[in-house]
């Protein structure tokens, strides 16, 4: 059996994964070789942000299993892949802690001015301006999977209304007034004083935020992007902000990243911008290689895998054997 990394494995997390399949050769491609290395992989462990010739690797038939390091799947899930045998899993819900505190710092900043005081102190200017309240706010958590659920816990000890909607809507948590079909996320959009965007990026959700969706959301909302940086049409963002329509934007997922320069995100007042690290921190790798040595433990013993990807819609489907734990 060969595996193939292509995460920031240590070698005592790479002697951990040893120690399980000591039969197995592991291979720690990294980003430089993870393009040729794949094409002779058994099973693959990690998220390649480089291309991969996915097609010759369904086409050769020997990867039977993808562990992605990250939750969203669009580095992986091609058509090919989709279509292929090959098992995929995600690291949903791994990231979920720092995701909401990313979230927080983004929301939080926005709410209590912080642009408009950095920009202020870089002045000297030491003056009183208005700020905005997260308590008893009306909150909207689009996609309500590891991440939204837990930027929903976050947010219950501030008293704000939360609501939310899924592609596949169950039962609420008492901290939550409602979660909607995704269908209703006009509704909610028109509801919300505040937008969080806790999305997979696929065919249904790339662009879903557009121009007409950001006329539905009340004047003077925020917007929060915590998912992926093409869930969101970036010209139509750039002209609610600047027509005032908007309130405010975090943004830690830009629609081209690196943010180009030029970008007009850059220079509006109203906006945070963070370099996607919302996943980030300092127990990332191991918490990483803890689902990964677990799953490649179930795998080896032939049990059912947590996080268990529906290929189809992208994302693991909660209460379904073998999905999210």
């Amino acid at each position: 059996m060969r595996i193939v990394l292509c995460y920031p494995a240590e070698p005592a997390h790479i002697a951990r994964l040893a120690s399980i399949a000591p039969r197995a050769e592991i291979v720690d491609a990294g980003q430089d070789r993870i393009a040729a290395e794949l094409l002779n992989a058994d099973l693959y462990f990690g998220h390649a942000k480089v291309p991969v010739p996915w097609m010759d690797v369904v086409r050769r038939g020997r990867l039977k299993w993808i562990q992605s390091s990250a939750a969203g799947l669009d580095h992986c899930l091609t058509p090919e892949v989709i279509a292929s045998e090959i098992v995929v899993t995600s690291a949903s819900g791994v990231f979920a802690d720092p995701v909401a505190e990313q979230t927080m710092a983004l929301l939080c900043g926005l709410l209590r001015g912080l642009p408009t005081f950095f920009r202020a102190r870089q002045r000297r200017e030491f003056i009183r301006r208005p700020t905005r309240d997260l308590h008893e706010s009306v909150v909207g958590i689009v996609g309500f999977g590891g991440n939204g659920r837990r930027i929903a816990e976050v947010l219950a000890p501030f008293r704000a209304t939360i609501l939310a909607t899924d592609m596949l809507p169950h039962d609420a948590p008492d901290h939550v007034r409602a979660v909607w079909p995704a269908d209703r996320l006009d509704d909610l959009l028109a509801a919300c004083d505040i937008v969080i965007l806790c999305l997979p990026l696929n065919d249904a959700t790339r662009g879903l935020i557009d121009g007409p969706r950001l006329a539905r959301m009340r004047r003077g909302a925020i917007l929060i992007n915590v998912a992926r940086g093409p869930i969101v049409v970036e010209d139509d963002l750039v002209a609610s902000l600047e027509s005032g329509h908007l309130g405010g934007a975090g943004l830690d997922v830009t629609e081209i990243e690196p943010l180009p320069p030029t970008s007009r995100l850059w220079d509006l007042p109203d906006v945070l911008i963070t370099p996607h690290v919302g996943a980030q921190s300092a127990r990332r790798i191991d918490r990483t290689t803890d689902l990964i040595a677990d799953n490649l433990g179930r795998y080896l013993r032939g049990e059912p895998l947590r996080n268990l990807v529906d290929k189809r819609l992208g994302f693991p489907v909660p209460g379904r054997e073998g999905g999210p734990r």
